[in-house]
């Protein structure tokens, strides 16, 4: 088989603070049918090691960043990983990134897990495996291509996703000695920005390839609206860029076999009337005449909450009810608790995640709103689309990709899936609700529309084969070097 080094700082089962998590867990089994072995680093945070087994060391540093570490082999769920284990770096309480602030030394800790993948790249693991491709995953392991690069190996390929450009992986200019880099990459055509360095900015720079979660994200990282200072590095590198849509694991994410809910299919929605009806109890909701809207989110302007709470008095008004499931800025989790105060019996909320609880909201939600002002990805859209649970997204990045607009012609032909708005902004996404509440009362057009979502194809099969044929030419190209 051939042979992949995915570095990522979180990875399901093991560790997730986001989407990121999801990604790194999945692509290996998806790749595995593609005929790859990948094998995941990740850095060994409180308790992975036991979680994973992991006790043969198949790698060692003497000095890493501050510290003596090795690279312990091991399993989570069938998920082949490999864990950095630097005491001095990630034996520490608190989430993989603060405890609740960031950690000061984060830029050094991630240095670290950069180095230790470069290394086995280049050297191979102890007991003989090299890879041929190493995938970074976002700043945290954007070091790595420029570290193999430094080593002058040039037989193995990089390659650098971009999950979500805001998080740049800053750090002074001070810090370079100290991460083991050289003054020469210190410029603006490498990891210099504004007088910091960027570890995003450096696999951008020195990565043989660039993917983003997205195709249309892709195309938005090359626009100052949203590349974040970094659309010129992007753009320069165009020709080297790709988008692959995400997937979603699509056992855990299962209607026919969810035990939080009532089961119900594409070919029989009979029980998710159940399962509305029981999340209409469980938030206090009753009388709807309209669609239920569920909210499964971080309460945050840049996941236009904003919108909603700008928007939900007319929603209600028109027979829709909200159920709401999140936290984040303080100011929007006031407005939801005030439309909640407004509307006793039409709008739920509730502050915090549970991950029981919104699976019963995919079950028994009508509509789920994604109405980001920038959004990578998605996985909300895709559960939504999963469950017969209608989307409404803003037209931005993955949901643009993922969801087909229920426009006249789309309906007409039998091909919508969703609801988009665009501009962003209150107005379009009040205009789009009130065609949502227009459809909803077409019980017949409704359903197909469920129908058509939930017949989707939202694995990993896809995603994985383009990943599988973009290391083929990869390697093709470092062959062809060599």
């Amino acid at each position: 088989m051939r042979r992949v080094l995915s570095v990522t700082s979180e990875c399901v089962p093991l560790i997730k603070t986001g989407g990121l998590a999801d990604v790194a867990g999945a692509l290996p089994a998806g790749l595995a049918g593609q005929g790859w072995q990948m094998r995941t680093l990740l850095p060994a945070y409180p308790g992975l090691t036991k979680r994973a087994g992991a006790k043969t060391a198949v790698f060692s540093f003497d000095d890493l960043m501050g510290g003596p570490s090795q690279v312990l082999a091991g399993d989570a769920d069938g998920l082949d990983v490999l864990l950095l284990d630097a005491p001095h770096l990630y034996d520490r309480p608190g989430g993989p990134y603060g405890n609740p602030t960031d950690f000061p030394d984060n830029p050094l800790r991630f240095a670290a897990l950069s180095l230790a993948a470069a290394r086995i790249a280049a050297e191979g693991r102890g007991d003989g495996w090299r890879p041929e491709v190493l995938h970074a995953h976002d700043w945290q392991a954007g070091l790595a291509p420029t570290y193999l690069a430094q080593m002058d190996c040039t037989d193995v390929a990089t390659v650098m996703t971009v999950h979500n450009i805001a998080f740049q992986g800053l750090a002074p200019a001070a810090m370079l000695g100290t991460m083991g880099l050289p003054l020469s990459v210190y410029t603006s055509e490498g990891l210099e920005y504004w007088g910091q360095i960027s570890t995003l900015k450096a696999g951008l720079v020195h990565a043989d390839a660039i993917t983003t979660v997205s195709p249309t994200y892709a195309s938005e990282l090359m626009r100052s609206e949203f590349g974040m200072g970094l659309e010129g590095v992007v753009a320069a590198r165009a020709d080297r860029l790709s988008g692959i849509l995400n997937g979603i694991d699509m056992e855990v994410w299962n209607p026919e076999t969810d035990p939080q809910i009532t089961p119900y299919s594409a070919t029989s929605l009979r029980g998710k009337a159940t399962n509305r009806k029981a999340l209409m109890s469980e938030f206090g909701l009753s009388g709807l005449t309209g669609p239920l809207a569920i909210i499964v989110s971080r309460l945050t302007s840049q996941k236009g909450m904003d919108l909603v709470a700008a928007t939900a008095d007319q929603f209600v008004a028109a027979g829709g009810g909200l159920a709401i499931l999140g936290s984040g800025d303080p100011l929007i989790e006031d407005q939801m608790r005030l439309l909640a105060r407004n509307h006793p019996g039409k709008v739920g909320l509730r502050i915090g995640y549970d991950e029981a609880l919104s699976h019963r909201m995919f079950g028994g939600g009508d509509v789920v709103l994604v109405p980001s002002r920038f959004e990578p990805c998605g996985l909300t859209q895709l559960y939504g689309l999963r469950y017969g649970t209608v989307p409404v997204v803003a037209a931005t990045g993955g949901l643009a990709d993922s969801v087909i607009h229920a426009n006249t012609m789309a309906q007409s032909a039998g091909v919508s899936t969703g609801f988009q708005f665009h501009p962003i902004d209150e107005m379009a996404l009040a205009q789009c609700l009130r065609s949502v509440i227009t459809l909803f009362s077409d019980k017949s057009g409704w359903t197909r529309l469920q129908k058509r979502g939930m017949k989707q194809a939202l694995g990993w099969e896809a995603s994985s084969a383009a990943y599988a044929v973009l290391y083929e030419s990869l390697i093709g190209e470092h062959n062809g070097a060599t």
